[in-house]
C-alpha cells in the first residue's frame, strides 16, 4: 500500500466508524423506563418489562461484539501505520466490516423486537417521539447518531 493510498484511507475509516450506527428506535436512554414516554405511548408495565427484557437479553453481546470491533479496528490502524501490503489491509477490512455489520445487525434486530412488544397506534406515537427528539437533540434523519 502507498503511503499516499493509506493516508487517505485513514479519513474514509473514521467517517465510515461515526456513520456505522444504523437508525431506529434508538433514543440514547432506556426510554420504555422513562415516566413521560410510557405516558405519552399508553404503555403498560408488562409492555415496559418485555422491551427491557428485549434489551438485558441482547446488551451483553453488543457490548462483546463492540469490544471486538474496537480491537480490529486498532489492529487495522496498526497495519494502515506501519504501511502493510494492500492484501493484508484488505483482510483486516473485511474482517472489521464483517463484525461492524453482525453488531448493526444485532442492534437492528433488537430494536425490531422492542418494536413488535407495541401495538401499532404505540409505533405510531413513538415514531413522531422520535422525529421531536432528534430535532430536539440536533439529529436530523439519516446522520450517524452523536
Amino acid at each position: 500500500m502507498t503511503p499516499s493510498l493509506a493516508r487517505s484511507l485513514a479519513p474514509a475509516l473514521v467517517l465510515l466508524a461515526l456513520a456505522a450506527p444504523v437508525r431506529g428506535q434508538s433514543f440514547g436512554f432506556p426510554w420504555w423506563k422513562d415516566a413521560q414516554f410510557q405516558k405519552d405511548l399508553g404503555l403498560t408495565t408488562e409492555q415496559s418489562a418485555r422491551i427491557d427484557g428485549v434489551f438485558q437479553s441482547t446488551i451483553t453481546l453488543l457490548r462483546q461484539r463492540k469490544v471486538e470491533l474496537d480491537q480490529q479496528e486498532a489492529e487495522l490502524s496498526r497495519l494502515i501505520a506501519a504501511n502493510a501490503d494492500e492484501p493484508v489491509v484488505t483482510k483486516q477490512v473485511d474482517k472489521v466490516e464483517g463484525i461492524r455489520g453482525g453488531l448493526n445487525k444485532t442492534r437492528t434486530l433488537m430494536l425490531l423486537r422492542m418494536r413488535q412488544v407495541l401495538t401499532p397506534e404505540q409505533r405510531v406515537i413513538l415514531n413522531k417521539l422520535h422525529e421531536q427528539w432528534d430535532k430536539d437533540h440536533g439529529r436530523a434523519r439519516g446522520e450517524g447518531r452523536k
